[in-house]
């Protein structure tokens, strides 16, 4: 049914769908209970009715006609990929951006006026928010793998926003029909979409052609060439953004940020007000902080350089690493498939038998055979030793995929120390090599300030033997009278400079060792959610097959009281 049709089914909506439901927020219970009446038929909705619910196996999740004010709760479902909240009363759009894994999302019919908090629902591919309230266009630039999107029958009055599709490369169907911009009689949608949008293919379910593009482009053709002139500026400075962004990146994890200009020779100074005195004195002194700024320089682009080195050394290693796990999780995943398909070929023989024997049994009973007669007992002997097998095959399916489990567990717990061991070792050699890096910059501020003991001796004797003090900086004039100042503003501001030094030392040698223990950290924690997890899916399912065999007997009496009706 399209949109439209939908429309004109609901035009009475809050009269016809809500008589006794009153407004509420999405709860727990409600998600349970949509998720145990999914539409599932026959034995599939048995089976399906006596799993337990494990919101990370939820993968599509409807809630329409719930008269739903409020979105709530949807977090605990994080592998949600298709989320339908049409046909409620939702004013806002809320507490979804955690829904990474969402493809479709539905809200159309609903009472929102405002699109926000869906920008990190990067893998959203279909998106309807047909018949809100919505006035504006925006917050949909980060949805780039959106396939389909509709805002008809909103209050969109502008045109503005339209052109950020243009970023939206996959988009190929859009809608804006019924919305106040669309009922200008001076203006043509259709044509407007087909000149600005040409990857848009549909334009209300309908195919643009070329002839349409043609007549739009001549129509808009000066909103279209502003349209592009912007988007040309747009890319070049989204293009540098993007670059600044991954060399911070890549420069932030080489722990050698910061260093790849004149930066920490500018920090040395800062705060140094007394020390940056000295550089006022004359062209020494001058010459000197020029001649101290390249040494500076020199040592950091040589530390800025063997840190990139280092890096890209280390991330071959780390991609090697998780490449190799992800491997050897698939090959026990597929062992385990492997198990699971021939357990099912054996269940489904042993089924047939037990079916036919309990039918058997039933058809005794139903008519009036006596339970305890030699027929009946071997029957009910039969049916025992059938579930003694059944058990057994479950045992032993259990000691099989557990054996794999512990297996692969144990085995992601070795490769992950022996993987510490050598990024520890690679880490080592860094920061040895950094240290001696840092001690030859310890060396420059000191051969600095030696030198500048020199310069600023020079200069105090040189306007105490002329008596010319009229150029000398105020924050010297102290160092007339008393030369033992000059020393000791010099001394401090040694001091300080190679404090500056030390602490970026400290802060590079702290963040390589947080590297490794927040990396190891987090490989450890996530091993250990796999493999609780991976165990509560081996239990939950060979405890549902032996509930099914358990509950065979109910079903036959009932089918057969059935077919005797």
């Amino acid at each position: 049914m399209s949109e439209t049709n939908k429309l004109d089914n609901l035009k009475s909506l809050d009269e016809i769908i809500y008589p006794e439901i009153e407004p509420g927020i999405i709860s727990k219970q409600m998600i349970d209970k949509a998720y145990l009446e999914d539409g599932k038929q026959g034995e599939a909705a048995r089976l399906h009715q006596m799993e337990p619910v494990v919101y990370e196996r939820i993968f599509v999740l409807r809630l329409e006609f719930k008269n739903i004010l409020r979105i709530d709760h949807l977090w605990i479902m994080p592998n949600l990929t298709k989320l339908s909240l049409n046909c409620n009363k939702i004013e806002v759009i809320e507490h979804i951006d955690m829904l990474i894994a969402l493809k479709e999302l539905d809200l159309s019919f609903n009472y929102i006026e405002r699109i926000e908090n869906i920008e990190k629902l990067v893998n959203l591919e279909v998106l309807s928010l047909f018949n809100n309230h919505i006035t504006h266009i925006q917050n949909l630039d980060t949805l780039e793998k959106l396939v389909i999107l509709s805002l008809g029958n909103n209050k969109i009055k502008t045109t503005v926003g339209i052109e950020r599709f243009r970023f939206l490369k996959d988009l190929r169907v859009l809608n804006l029909e019924g919305n106040p911009i669309a009922k200008e009689t001076n203006f043509q949608m259709d044509l407007y979409v087909a000149a600005v949008l040409p990857g848009v293919k549909y334009y209300e379910y309908k195919t643009i052609s070329e002839e349409m593009r043609h007549k739009g482009r001549e129509r808009y053709y000066r909103e279209l060439r502003e349209i592009e002139a912007n988007e040309e500026k747009e890319i070049i400075a989204r293009a540098a953004k993007a670059k600044e962004e991954y060399d911070e990146k890549r420069l932030a994890s080489s722990f050698v940020e910061y260093l790849n200009e004149h930066q920490l020779y500018e920090s040395l100074w800062k705060g140094d007000e007394d020390g940056y005195a000295l550089l006022k004195i004359g062209q020494p002194a001058t010459d000197l902080a020029e001649e101290y700024d390249n040494d500076i320089y020199d040592v950091t682009q040589e530390i800025y350089k063997y840190g990139l080195q280092r890096y890209e050394e280390r991330e071959l290693e780390i991609n090697e690493f998780k490449e190799n796990l992800e491997e050897g999780q698939l090959q026990i995943q597929q062992m385990g498939q492997d198990v699971i398909e021939d357990f099912l070929r054996h269940k489904e023989r042993i089924f047939e038998r037990a079916t036919a024997v309990l039918k058997a049994l039933e058809l005794r009973t139903l008519h009036g055979e006596d339970e305890e007669s030699p027929e009946s007992l071997e029957l009910m002997e039969q049916f025992d030793k059938i579930t003694m097998q059944f058990d057994d095959i479950i045992n032993e399916v259990w000691q099989q995929l557990m054996s794999q489990e512990l297996h692969l567990h144990e085995s992601i717990e070795e490769s992950t120390v022996n993987f510490q061991r050598r990024i520890q070792e690679m880490m080592a050699k860094f920061v040895e090599q950094v240290q001696t890096y840092f001690g030859q910059l310890r060396d420059i501020a000191i051969h600095f300030s030696e030198n500048m003991t020199e310069v600023a001796t020079h200069y105090i004797n040189t306007k105490l033997a002329l008596q010319d003090f009229e150029d000398v900086p105020p924050e010297l004039l102290h160092c007339m009278e008393d030369r033992e100042a000059i020393l000791n503003l010099i001394a401090g501001m040694k001091d300080a400079h190679i404090q500056r030094i030390d602490e970026r030392e400290d802060r590079l040698m702290v963040r390589s060792r947080d590297f490794i223990e927040n990396m190891i950290d987090e490989l450890n924690n996530d091993e250990l959610e796999r493999n609780r997890a991976k165990i509560l899916e081996i239990n939950s399912f060979l405890e549902l097959m032996s509930d099914s065999l358990a509950s065979l007997h109910t079903e036959i009496r009932e089918a057969i009281m059935n077919e005797e009706a």
